[in-house]
């Protein structure tokens, strides 16, 4: 990687896009962003090209000149089963047109039920729709990058938190109402573990993969800020917010009575396992390719998130990614 090269971000605006732009900018790498809307408060050092990322010919105008590309972008979370994949074809032919690497922003939902601790090498067997939509975008990247057409690599990551975190669980359900003096929740069970993932942490990650010609033709599990319950999370939370934050929970119970007339809820409920079982990953692999990859320290994570929500309002109508 040299600092001339040209990093594209799909989905800049977005949480982790936003995150990844940060990251590049501060590793001293051009950057361009690329979404639908410029931010209001984009850096001045940060190009922009508004587009479409489901559009062949406005992708590949937006990366014209990219070394590599980042996507982050994804469609609604409802219509990823129908959106998501096509959008991916789109941007492995322009990243390929371009000659450009293509890094991708992966979830675990791939490994579906009873995979604790997910490695590398753990099986791919999720049955649910939005498991078996990443299953097969995983499998498009992998033969793309075997059929020699673009270079590719994979990081993937549980549930993160962080400032501009919106779209995340962990943000709607406990760290924005914790910040605006609401009660913090917990999904599933409270004394499970659970891997999180501090968002500029792993945003840091996704620069390792795509400045790495060791990450190309793998999948990563990047580095965790740990596993915690969801009561010692919400601890920190309590801490955080120097309040009393009360340990609730949404039950599987109460998200199948919602989910008839609630769209998220009936969209997080094939996806309970991840919170009323053991949800843990393994980054091992990645700490030992890549190098000593220090992450933020939890207390010190969800403080920086509180206090980015202190005064703030956020949409709670679409808690997971």
């Amino acid at each position: 990687m040299t600092v001339e090269e040209t990093h594209v971000v799909l989905g800049a605006a977005g949480a982790a896009g936003t995150a990844i732009t940060e990251a590049l900018r501060e590793a001293g790498i051009r950057v361009r962003g690329v979404g639908r809307r410029q931010p209001a408060t984009l850096p001045r050092d940060v190009e922009w090209v508004t587009a479409d990322v489901g559009r062949r010919r406005e992708v590949r105008q937006a990366l014209a000149g990219a070394d590599v590309v980042y996507l982050a972008a994804q469609p609604p979370y409802h219509r990823w089963h129908r959106e998501f994949p096509p959008m991916l074809e789109v941007v492995i032919d322009a990243a390929a047109e371009v000659e450009a690497k293509l890094v991708m922003v992966d979830n675990l939902y791939a490994y579906g039920p009873g995979s604790t601790p997910m490695r590398e090498t753990t099986p791919e067997r999720a049955t649910d729709r939005k498991g078996r939509v990443r299953r097969a975008m995983a499998e498009m990247l992998r033969r793309a990058h075997r059929e020699g057409r673009v270079r590719t690599t994979i990081g993937r990551a549980a549930d993160y938190f962080g400032p501009r975190a919106d779209n995340s669980a962990l943000t709607v359900l406990a760290v924005a109402p914790a910040a605006q003096g609401k009660t913090a929740r917990w999904l599933g069970d409270l004394d499970v573990a659970h891997s999180v993932a501090y968002l500029p942490d792993i945003a840091r990650a996704y620069v390792l993969l795509g400045t790495s010609p060791a990450a190309d033709g793998h999948t990563w599990i990047l580095p965790h800020t740990g596993a915690v319950t969801g009561r010692q999370f919400l601890a920190a939370v309590a801490d955080a917010a120097q309040g009393t934050v009360e340990p609730a929970v949404l039950t599987p119970t109460m998200l199948r009575l919602a989910a008839p007339f609630h769209r998220p809820s009936r969209q997080a409920l094939p996806l309970l396992y991840q919170w009323t079982q053991p949800f843990v990953v393994d980054d091992s692999q990645f700490r030992n390719t890549f190098g000593p990859f220090v992450n933020t320290p939890l207390e010190e994570a969800v403080a920086a998130s509180v206090e980015s929500y202190r005064g703030s309002v956020t949409d709670t109508s679409t808690p997971l990614r």
